[in-house]
C-alpha cells in the first residue's frame, strides 16, 4: 500500500496546525491534535506525542481509501488526494467532480480548477482551505522525486570495479 510522503505529511502538520485542546474546527466538529476528531470531546487534552500518534492512525485509514480506487498515481499526486481526503472526508473526494476529471483524464487546468472549487466550510470561504487546495492543486501536477529512481537500472550497482 502507499504512504504520503514526509513531504505531505509535514504538510497536513503545517495546514491542520498542532491544538492539543479540543475545539470546534471550522464545520462544529470536536477536533484536537493534528485534525483528529474520531472521538474528541470538548474538554479532551492531548500531548504532541499523541497528536502524532493519532495523525498517522488516522493517515493510514485515507491513504487505504485512496489506495482503493485504483487510481495509477505517482508520489505527488497521491499527496494530494490523501491530503484532500484528509481534510474533507474520503466520501467528498469519492462523489467529486475532481475524482470524475482525474478518471477522465482531464487537463491540468480542469483537474485544478476543481481542487480549488473546495474552500468552504461552515457556509463560508475560508483563506487556510484556499492554500490547502492552492498547495494540493500544485502538488498533484510535480514531478515524482521518486521516479529516477523506479527508473535506473540497479543490475550495476553490485559489479566488483
Amino acid at each position: 500500500m502507499k504512504k504520503v510522503s514526509d513531504i505531505c505529511l509535514n504538510k497536513i502538520k503545517e495546514f491542520e496546525g498542532l491544538r492539543k485542546e479540543a475545539y470546534l474546527d471550522a464545520a462544529g466538529v470536536p477536533t484536537i491534535g493534528y485534525g483528529h476528531t474520531h472521538g474528541v470531546r470538548m474538554g479532551d487534552v492531548i500531548s504532541e506525542y499523541w497528536a502524532e500518534m493519532f495523525l498517522k492512525a488516522d493517515l493510514y485509514d485515507v491513504e487505504k481509501q485512496v489506495d482503493s480506487l485504483g487510481l495509477d498515481l505517482n508520489q505527488p499526486q497521491f499527496d494530494a488526494l490523501v491530503s484532500f481526503a484528509f481534510n474533507m472526508g474520503f466520501y467528498k473526494l469519492k462523489t467529486s467532480t475532481l475524482l470524475k476529471t482525474i478518471q477522465e483524464g482531464g487537463s491540468m487546468r480542469a483537474i485544478k480548477k476543481e481542487f480549488k472549487r473546495w474552500v468552504y466550510a461552515g457556509g463560508q470561504k475560508l483563506r487556510g482551505l484556499e492554500k490547502r487546495r492552492e498547495w494540493e492543486a500544485r502538488r498533484f501536477f510535480e514531478p515524482d522525486e521518486m521516479e529516477p529512481m523506479k527508473r535506473r537500472d540497479w543490475s550495476d550497482f553490485h559489479k566488483k570495479n
